[in-house]
């Protein structure tokens, strides 16, 4: 997915875009550092998804959010921001941003919201002409929390499930390791989890001699 950068300091934008560049599954297409230029590229370059500081120097990021709102095309607004107040949060709600990340962050915290927001696009692509309201309660956050075992982070099962996608083949758990940089204990478990949860499955891989080998493949299905 195609990210555009907006934040009025040009150090701050580039650490937020390598941020971005490191999560899998999006690439910054630009930055921009004033609310006329992020218009101006979201009109060039057609990002999905901008990152929206609201402090900018010749408009505020609402007034962009709002602006990007009466464009043609399609465009998710997630706002980073160092504005705490409830009015700036209520506004970017009511102008439609998907989340609101307060500075500063780590990268694990952008990374986090990144990979929700991609598998809500997953999800709303694969619900077909009409939704059940399980589909609606889950793409508006309405759904039950789903807990993770004990020594798992959310971040990390995004991590494994995105690189289990984005493969388009099945992986052992230590090809999974060497993918995203787990041990491949850790690695096994966050399929397994994935398998449990209706979103991978194994495949055993038998071979001349010896114990099959466990593949697991995406199925998304959940």
């Amino acid at each position: 997915m195609k990210v555009l950068v907006v934040d009025d300091d040009f150090m701050v934008a580039r650490i937020h875009a390598g941020y971005v560049a490191r999560t899998p599954g999006f690439t910054v297409v630009r930055s921009a550092h004033t609310g006329r230029a992020a218009l101006t590229a979201v009109s060039e370059n057609a990002p999905d998804l901008v990152l929206l500081d609201i402090y900018l120097p010749d408009m505020s990021g609402l007034d962009v959010l709002r602006a990007i709102r009466g464009l043609a095309q399609p465009v998710d607004v997630l706002v980073i921001t160092a504005a705490r107040d409830v009015g700036t949060v209520r506004a970017a709600l009511r102008g439609g941003a998907v989340n609101y990340l307060i500075k500063p962050f780590t990268a694990g915290a952008l990374s986090d919201r990144l990979m929700r927001y991609a598998e809500t696009r997953r999800h709303l692509t694969g619900i077909g002409g009409e939704a059940r309201q399980e589909d609606v309660d889950r793409l508006f956050g309405a759904s039950i929390t789903v807990h993770l075992p004990k020594g798992l982070s959310q971040t990390t099962c995004a991590l494994v499930a995105e690189t289990l996608r984005r493969t388009g083949t099945d992986l052992s758990a230590a090809e999974a390791a060497a993918l995203t940089g787990l041990s491949r204990v850790s690695a096994r478990r966050y399929l397994e989890y994935l398998c449990a949860t209706g979103r991978a499955e194994l495949r055993p891989r038998y071979g001349t001699a010896g114990r099959p080998e466990h593949r697991y493949s995406w199925t998304g299905s959940s």
